[in-house]
């Protein structure tokens, strides 16, 4: 008879997960016999670059990806990127090892106690199979949880003999899972945009996530409806250069209600609308305006303060959307306006952003982990394309460095350049190390301000000039990265920022460019 890890392969190579990432202990080797040669393991140098490799593969291949951990050590180091990887509900199926069946009882060493229940709450399911014999099912299953709406990761717990036990073949079942929205509530929803006088979208991950992106541009330029992004959205949803596009809506309860009160009528779609960072009072939304939210997260419908929620596939809805004939005319909303260009005889932030998006492909990829910066990135740096825009839905630090590596691994072909803070990028540094290993071609721009400058501005919200514990002005990026086996070229002004930029996005091999700013 075949193995628990012979069948339990099968299952992996059947639903697509061959590329495994992982930092392994002893419990989990077993898993690694005789691996097979279609097979790729990934490894990273701490569980949570693990984990935001996985993450960043998962979203480039819109399919989940394999991790393998270890035991409660592992599975403890990866979580702030799991939650992350729940936030940005990515597809992922995480495994750890455990000791022993046979010694459990005896509390052994580097064992996992209550193993499935670590994990939770940022796991869709979880499970420790109750026999050897279980693992191939229990693998399918996480699969099949994992990407079934709204995708998310999930966790199984396989004990370090459970690979070697002979097994029945196991055959996978197909399942179709329904998430079609309600079609009655779709044409209340059509009838309320199209007797509006002034439509507006708030755009969400969801939108890109169900690829949704030319219908969304289409729909909103039939009813010349404004376009905003949702707060802290981690996905591009629609053209920031498009004369529609009205701005980015601030996580704060009384911004978003200033921002839509322009509005009758408002559609949200794709995540939440109402997300808030700081305490607030008053209404959630206009007094006048009518509310439709859609998108494939019952969570988010069970949690919205206004309006109507419809749970379901934004692509189906919007193809709905637009299959409603006739149109109101209506006078097309106010553009944007944008800021004067930066001369740069001052090196801010701002400028830096303004000089990539003119040195870059607009088609490449930006994977973005700079807090303190995302102001000055919507003003400075535009997205323009679908799926070329990625960041942390959770607003957990260290995801973004680790997250471009496994982006880079899942489109070979694209260029990715990660965008980050140098608190940020210090969180999950190690990430270079795979970069340079598996020959990516990252540029990873590191914004140095010398500190936890979100922070800060924080400080600043509470009343406090000054911060215990967030200044760090002794790092050296350039010296850091060549210790990873990248080459490093320093920022300080306009002119060694331009070639240190145009060097990095020319790269064959994994680069980074220390930005020195004010």
């Amino acid at each position: 008879m075949p193995t628990v890890r012979e069948i339990s392969l099968e299952v992996m190579r059947e639903v697509g997960m061959t590329t495994v990432f992982g930092n392994p202990g002893s419990t989990e080797l077993p898993m690694f016999r005789d691996f097979p040669a279609d097979f790729r393991y990934v490894m990273g140098l701490q569980e949570s670059i693990v984990l935001g490799m996985a993450d960043g593969y998962a979203q480039g291949t819109g399919r989940a990806a394999l991790v393998n951990l270890h035991s409660s050590a592992g599975v403890g180091h990866a979580l702030g990127n799991l939650f992350t990887a729940y936030k940005n509900q990515t597809p992922l199926v995480v495994t750890a090892g455990q000791q022993a069946r046979s010694i459990l009882p005896y509390e052994p060493f580097l064992f996992a106690e209550r193993a499935s229940e670590f994990p939770r709450p940022f796991v869709k399911w979880s499970c420790e199979p109750a026999r050897a014999e279980d693992v191939p099912a229990a693998l399918h299953r996480a699969w099949l949880v994992a990407m079934e709406p709204p995708r998310g990761p999930t966790f199984v717990s396989i004990p370090i003999d459970d690979w070697d036990r002979e097994c029945e073949p196991f055959v996978l079942r197909k399942v179709h899972p329904a998430r079609a929205p309600d079609s009655i509530a779709l044409a209340e929803c059509a009838n309320a945009l199209a007797r509006s006088d002034r439509p507006a979208f708030v755009v969400g991950a969801g939108v890109a996530r169900d690829g949704v992106w030319d219908e969304v541009v289409a729909l909103a330029e039939r009813h010349n409806a404004a376009v905003w992004v949702a707060p802290m959205s981690a996905r591009c949803s629609f053209p920031e250069n498009h004369p529609l596009f009205a701005g980015f809506l601030t996580a704060a309860r009384e911004a978003i209600v200033s921002a839509l009160a322009p509005y009758d009528f408002v559609l949200a779609l794709g995540g939440p609308m109402n997300l808030y960072h700081v305490e607030g009072g008053g209404l959630h939304v206009p007094e006048s305006c009518e509310v439709w939210l859609i998108g494939d997260n019952h969570v988010h419908a069970a949690w919205a303060p206004a309006g109507t929620a419809i749970v379901g596939n934004c692509r189906d809805a919007i193809v709905s959307l637009l299959a409603e004939g006739g149109v109101a005319q209506r006078t097309a909303p106010m553009s944007r306006l944008h800021p004067e260009p930066l001369d740069g005889a001052v090196m801010s932030d701002a400028f830096v952003l303004q000089r990539l998006a003119a040195l870059r492909d607009p088609h490449s990829i930006i994977v973005e982990e700079a807090p303190s910066s995302r102001g000055a990135m919507h003003d400075r740096l535009p997205i323009v394309h679908k799926d070329t825009f990625y960041t942390t839905a959770s607003g957990g630090l260290g995801h973004g460095l680790p997250a471009a590596v496994g982006m880079a691994m899942a489109r070979p072909e694209e260029k990715v350049v990660a965008v980050l803070g140098d608190g940020s990028a210090m969180y999950a540094i190690q990430g270079l190390h795979a970069a340079v290993q598996h020959g990516l071609p990252v540029s990873f721009i590191i914004i140095k301000n010398n500190r936890y400058e979100a922070l800060h501005h924080f400080g600043h919200h509470f009343g406090m000039q000054e911060l215990v514990g967030t200044k760090f002005p002794e790092l050296d990026f350039c010296k850091i990265a060549e210790g990873h086996g990248l080459t490093a070229r320093r920022a300080v002004d306009a002119a060694s920022l331009d070639a240190a930029l145009s060097w990095s996005l020319a790269s064959k091999d994994p680069t980074l460019v220390e930005a020195i700013v004010a």
